[in-house]
């Protein structure tokens, strides 16, 4: 493709003042000496889509777990045919992955096997997606119903009379291990149907491609579009709340999302309407899940309430504030019946039918398993860490709440075993003043880590990109690659991406790099951010269109400003490099081109 390469990670150096940042992490997840012919050599992409900034001890966990459980179910579970796992490594903070194809000479021995896996699900998927859903109920129930209180002065009497033995500190320390189990099965649950869901729209898309030769990527995606998925629920709560909020003529309440007063009788009344919407559909962060950050909408309530007064501006200006699913259904219908009718068999046809159906059938997961898992379990994932790690500050094993962030999970068995130990013998604890230095000093490093910035990949570019999940998913293509080294195509003032949602327009640009930069967007601009996250569904309703710097065809940013008919281009690379705040941009969603006008 090139004879340039992107940065030797083995070359790259700390920023200054976070030399020692390997302290942070696994050794397992940074790159090291012992594999360094095989790291350097392989092509690494910056996952800015999931973790855009520097993590945390804790928050690199989550990370790991993600990436090992994706990689788990497409090389070990279901046999994916092109795709094994995708491998992951931490530098300077940030996450980096590198696909792993199937060498092609084992793809077709593959098939036999995924198709006897795979075909177990798609052909009971409806009743296995419901179990699904008791599981990971289940399993955030058990999260909430850890107790990670502090040590008691005394037992309860009940161990004692009820001949248990087993008393408070047993229960601090096996609530521990459960919990770090809970978070990887949670992740397998994850990944337990997503997969699938990408195989069965990758095969529809197959098809098409080789059936219509010159059909669009964007032509395909319109076909499985106008779906009714639980991630819009949160959005459509808050919509309902500003029309009670409206009826009940307490709508100027919200005028300043930051002091909101519901002490009336009719705020109390809308106060009931929210609590009974809030759990679990509140359970939303402001980001994507990942990050001890992202500010959850029942505990960060001026979040939602914001979104609730653009609702009852819009609203009270006449405007409709639905989706519009019957628009896109009719659309999505007729270019169906259009590209069917070129088939010139009843066998083509009958193949074309199936496998519609069946990426329509499996397409709600692809969405649903965001609010499920990134939002509602992390959610109350999140909550057990702010309660671990308040309890371990007050009982003087650590200085501050959030230190905790800044242990790894292995060292924080051994602060809870001096907590249980020195409890047990009623004896000072050490674990303050042995970890206080190491905090302090690894807080100083994440700091000056944030500040880094990360290139978007590194290593050996690759002749071509075949890697279906990196496609779709994260949009990184052979051509995006190619733009990414610096192709002699660029033409000035022209950004090329992904054609993800049709449509063209013209408009101010607004540049959002974090949760907290949405407020800023006004009605009518262009949204331009790295990536958008689920909970700014919101905004959608507000901006003319949206571009991208990662993202593919099956990326959130990409199908929701499907489902809103809002003209996008996602994997764009350097979007947010090129356009600032206030420039007019020419957003071409059908042809993957943002042009900067002025």
């Amino acid at each position: 493709m090139t004879e340039k390469r992107f940065p030797n990670p083995f070359e790259i150096q700390a920023p200054a003042g976070a030399e020692g940042w390997r302290e942070l992490y696994p050794y397992s997840v940074t790159f090291s000496e012992e594999r360094r012919e095989y790291e350097e050599n392989r092509f690494w992409f910056w996952d800015s889509m999931h973790w855009g900034t520097a993590m945390t001890p804790w928050d690199s966990h989550f990370f790991e777990t993600a990436i090992a459980t994706l990689s788990q179910m497409n090389s070990r579970h279901y046999r994916i045919p092109p795709a094994d796992g995708i491998d992951f490594r931490v530098l300077n903070g940030y996450a980096y992955l590198s696909p792993v194809a199937v060498d092609p000479s084992k793809i077709e021995a593959r098939v036999p096997e995924f198709m006897e896996r795979a075909g177990h699900y798609f052909a009971n998927w409806d009743s296995l997606y419901q179990s699904w859903l008791v599981k990971v109920k289940d399993s955030i129930g058990e999260i909430e119903a850890l107790n990670f209180s502090p040590l008691p002065e005394m037992e309860e009497l009940s161990i004692i009379t009820e001949g248990t033995a087993l008393g408070s500190g047993h229960r601090m320390l096996s609530d521990y291990n459960r919990f770090k189990d809970l978070i990887v099965q949670v992740w397998q649950y994850h990944f337990e149907f997503l997969n699938l869901g990408y195989a069965a729209y990758l095969d529809f898309f197959g098809f098409c491609k080789e059936a219509f030769p010159s059909i669009p990527d964007l032509g395909i995606a319109k076909m499985v579009a106008g779906v009714e998925v639980d991630l819009f629920r949160p959005n459509e709560e808050l919509k309902l709340l500003a029309k009670k909020a409206i009826d009940l003529g307490i709508q100027r309440a919200f005028d300043d999302p930051e002091n909101v007063n519901l002490a009336s009788a009719a705020g109390i009344e809308w106060q009931a309407a929210w609590d009974e919407a809030s759990d679990p559909w509140f359970n939303f962060t402001s980001g994507n899940g990942f990050y001890h950050f992202d500010e959850i909408w029942r505990e960060h309530t001026a979040v939602p309430y914001a979104f609730i007064k653009d609702y009852i501006a819009k609203i009270e200006a006449g405007d409709d504030i639905s989706r519009p699913i019957d628009a896109i259904q009719a659309e999505r219908d007729r270019i169906v019946e259009e590209y069917r009718d070129l088939l010139a068999t009843d066998e083509d046809r009958e193949a074309f039918d199936g496998k519609l159906g069946l990426a329509r059938t499996v397409f709600p997961y692809v969405e649903n398993h965001n609010f499920y898992i990134e939002h509602w379990t992390m959610s109350v994932v999140w909550r057990k860490v702010r309660e671990l790690g308040a309890t371990l500050a007050k009982d003087g094993l650590l200085s501050a709440d959030d230190d905790l962030l800044f242990l790894r999970l292995s060292e924080v068995d051994e602060v809870l075993w001096d907590y249980y130990t020195n409890w047990a013998v009623n004896a000072p604890t050490a674990s303050k003043a042995h970890w206080a230095p190491t905090i302090e000093r690894r807080r100083g490093i994440h700091q000056k880590l944030k500040g880094w910035q990360a290139p978007k990949a590194l290593g050996e570019p690759p002749e071509v990109i075949t890697e279906p999940f990196t496609i779709m998913l994260w949009g990184i293509t052979t051509d995006s690659v190619s733009t990414w080294l610096g192709g002699d195509d660029d033409v000035e003032g022209v950004i090329t991406g992904m054609a993800a949602s049709p449509g063209t327009v013209e408009g101010l640009a607004r540049l959002v790099f974090s949760p907290a930069d949405v407020g800023e967007i006004q009605d009518g601009e262009i949204l331009v951010a790295p990536i958008t996250a689920p909970s700014w569904a919101p905004v959608f309703p507000k901006i003319q269109a949206c571009v991208t710097d990662i993202g593919g065809m099956m990326s959130h940013a990409a199908i929701v400003c499907r489902e809103y008919s809002v003209p996008a281009v996602t994997g764009t690379g350097f979007g947010t490099d090129k356009i600032k705040t206030g420039d007019r941009i020419r957003v071409d969603g059908s042809s993957g081109t943002v042009t900067i006008l002025d």
